[in-house]
């Protein structure tokens, strides 16, 4: 008879130190994991368990859309439709990255960085998705066809290869170095998405200002204040920096983060699709200023290409780092 036997959770005391975090004293995944041990963690209650399904599960919520856009009368046959297209790739793409990087990071140390190497690089094409559909349905009216507007996209290409190479590399100062590597990470994903939105800044200002009834302005506030919470609760670590211990498997920073980071996607992809629609007008002017097919392809590719060269990059370093040895008695018992 098949019988399961669930991995052995540990302290924060029986797992090196790359593998801790602050706040958090049990519940722990045995570090060099099988795959098929960290397979079944997953239908157990751990410290990581909710970090992977509050992205594992909205991940298909967003797959169920891109499907249902791709079936619609705006689908991959109209030219017009291809930035949103690519913007709910990204949305599918980087919640499904970030549950196999909680799945399988406690494999071994060089995992654990592979693991997140792809989250990160997955989160900036995330961020470049997010400029392709700002570009073509979201830019203030008065700004469309400016010189900023031109180098809109091709900056926003270049800040993926930014983030991924900073995010990446602050995995190489997490032990010895914490802050500054919490610090660059933070500034990884914030310096893309506040250039992102600059052109919906704007608009929320003018609105402001102006006393707009635009119905997709309200999404675009909720999105805006969904994704300060997030950078918020990422860079603070609350609940569990003031109670630890007490937040150790429910309602720790890092769930908090991933479940205000999907709400904020959730209001920010409906804010593109209404206004999409509502502008649908402007797409169809005879020389439509909006990423053309071959440009979001060309876009999307040399993310991929340039993430991947990163990603291989900073792997082939860690042949350079030590593995550190897996505590597994805890001191003074």
């Amino acid at each position: 008879m098949l019988s399961l036997k669930l991995p052995r959770l540990l302290s924060i005391n029986q797992v090196p130190k790359g593998y801790q975090e602050q706040g958090i004293l049990f519940g722990y995944r045995p570090p060099r994991s099988s795959a098929a041990d960290c397979l079944l963690s997953v239908f157990q209650m751990t410290n990581e368990t909710l970090n992977i399904w509050t992205h594992f599960v909205p991940a298909w919520y967003f797959v169920w859309t891109l499907v249902g856009r791709l079936r619609g009368q705006w689908g991959q046959e109209d030219p017009h439709s291809w930035p949103l297209l690519a913007y709910l790739l990204t949305c599918c793409i980087y919640p499904l990255a970030s549950s196999c990087a909680h799945t399988f990071s406690t494999m071994s140390t060089r995992a654990r960085h592979i693991c997140y190497f792809f989250d990160y690089a997955a989160l900036s094409m995330y961020s470049l998705g997010s400029a392709l559909a700002y570009s073509a349905y979201v830019f203030p009216a008065e700004w469309v066809g400016s010189t900023f507007h031109h180098c809109y996209v091709p900056v926003a290409v270049f800040n993926t290869l930014v983030s991924t190479s900073l995010s990446c590399y602050s995995r190489f100062l997490e032990v010895e170095r914490p802050r500054l590597s919490k610090a660059s990470r933070t500034l990884a994903f914030m310096y893309p998405y506040l250039f992102d939105t600059i052109p919906l800044f704007y608009r929320l200002y003018q609105c402001t200002a102006q006393s707009c009834s635009e119905a997709a302005i309200l999404l675009h506030y909720r999105h805006t204040g969904f994704a300060f919470l997030t950078c918020f609760i990422f860079a603070s670590r609350l609940p569990e920096s003031l109670a630890p211990g007490h937040f150790d498997y429910i309602g720790h920073s890092h769930q908090v983060f991933h479940v205000c980071g999907i709400l904020g996607t959730h209001f920010q992809m409906e804010a593109i699709m209404m206004d999409m629609a509502q502008r649908r007008d402007r797409l169809l002017l005879p020389t439509p200023l909006l990423p053309s097919s071959l440009q979001t392809l060309c876009s999307m590719g040399i993310c991929v290409a340039t993430s991947l060269a990163v990603i291989g990059l900073c792997s082939l370093s860690l042949r350079f780092m030590p593995e550190p040895l897996q505590r597994e008695k805890p001191h003074g018992h």
